[in-house]
């Protein structure tokens, strides 16, 4: 796989132009941008969450974890990490993994790292762990309307 079908019809239907980066397997946000050859502040980095509320997505840079105390204010919630086991439902299309940061795609609510909002850049995975996707920047945030955005990436 390449790029996963939900992903890139998305991208289709939103009328944005993408490039599709190749890279060796890799196993971490880290990895791939090395692999790829791209600034690893420039990848947005989905990050799974939930609670009783259901399921949910970060959407951080990947050179940041996520901090979760700062997505709990925002969002008056009290979200945690998912399990990696349960995203095969929410993501059929993608291998374990490799999430793409695009939850409007998947009907997923979104959370949004203002950091990724003034880039001329970014790039995300594209469901496998072989490619990242490239778009502009101002496309990616075009990409996730009526997110909640915020500052959600801490650097350790």
């Amino acid at each position: 796989m390449s790029i996963a079908p939900r992903v890139e019809s998305y991208l289709r239907e939103q009328g944005v132009a993408f490039e599709l980066l190749p890279h060796k397997t890799t196993g971490s946000t880290h990895e791939s941008a090395s692999a790829a050859h791209v600034p690893e502040d420039h990848v947005a980095k989905a990050v799974m969450v939930c609670d009783s509320e259901g399921d949910a997505m970060a959407v951080i840079p990947g050179d940041t974890w996520l901090h979760l105390i700062a997505l709990n204010e925002v969002t008056g919630r009290g979200l945690k990490l998912d399990e990696e086991s349960e995203l095969t439902e929410l993501l059929p299309d993608c291998v374990p993994g490799a999430v793409p940061p695009l939850g409007p795609a998947y009907g997923i609510e979104t959370f949004l790292d203002d950091a990724l909002t003034t880039l001329s850049k970014v790039y995300f995975e594209s469901g496998d762990h072989e490619n990242l996707v490239e778009v502009a920047g101002d496309d990616f945030v075009q990409l996730l309307p009526g997110v909640r955005r915020g500052h959600f990436g801490r650097r350790e």
